[in-house]
């Protein structure tokens, strides 16, 4: 009889075996399927990412805002109205979230958003001094003159 260490041993080397010889047979195949496992593993880490903090944020919102509730123990008939509760409450969340995005102030200081002002202001200036003091070519502005 055969020890079981050897025979896996052996299977594991027959098949890297036989990946080398796909992938020097197909390379264009083996790229392909290496390429496109790459992207599939990054749009899940991507999407788990994505959940991770979308439901980070869902449940520090949802505890610092309500205390624990205590569970009676005829609720049953009431499980039906919380399932509802909480599809509308969880919308009701993500759209305040939305507008607390939309209207949130992206300096954290007065000193900076003072200093973006002034740099837009800054900019404003040079374009009007750029636009208006262009020097009067013949030709490039219009015609009309000459004719």
């Amino acid at each position: 009889m055969e020890p079981v260490g050897v025979s896996t041993e052996m299977a594991l080397l027959s098949n890297i075996l036989a990946a080398y010889a796909f992938i020097t047979e197909n390379p264009e195949r083996a790229a392909l399927y290496f390429v496109s496992g790459v992207c599939i593993g990054l749009v899940l880490t991507l999407l788990a990412l994505v959940l991770r903090v979308s439901c980070r944020t869902d449940c520090k919102r949802s505890s610092a805002k309500k205390p624990p509730r205590e569970r009676e123990s005829d609720s049953d008939s009431s499980d039906s109205d919380d399932d509802s509760d909480t599809t509308s409450d969880l919308s009701a969340r993500r759209h305040r979230r939305f507008e607390r995005t939309l209207n949130m102030n992206v300096f954290t200081s007065a000193e900076e958003l003072e200093r973006a002002q002034r740099l837009e202001e800054r900019e404003r200036i040079i374009r009007e001094i750029w636009m208006n003091g262009q020097p009067d070519i013949p030709g490039t502005r219009s015609l009309n003159r000459y004719y």
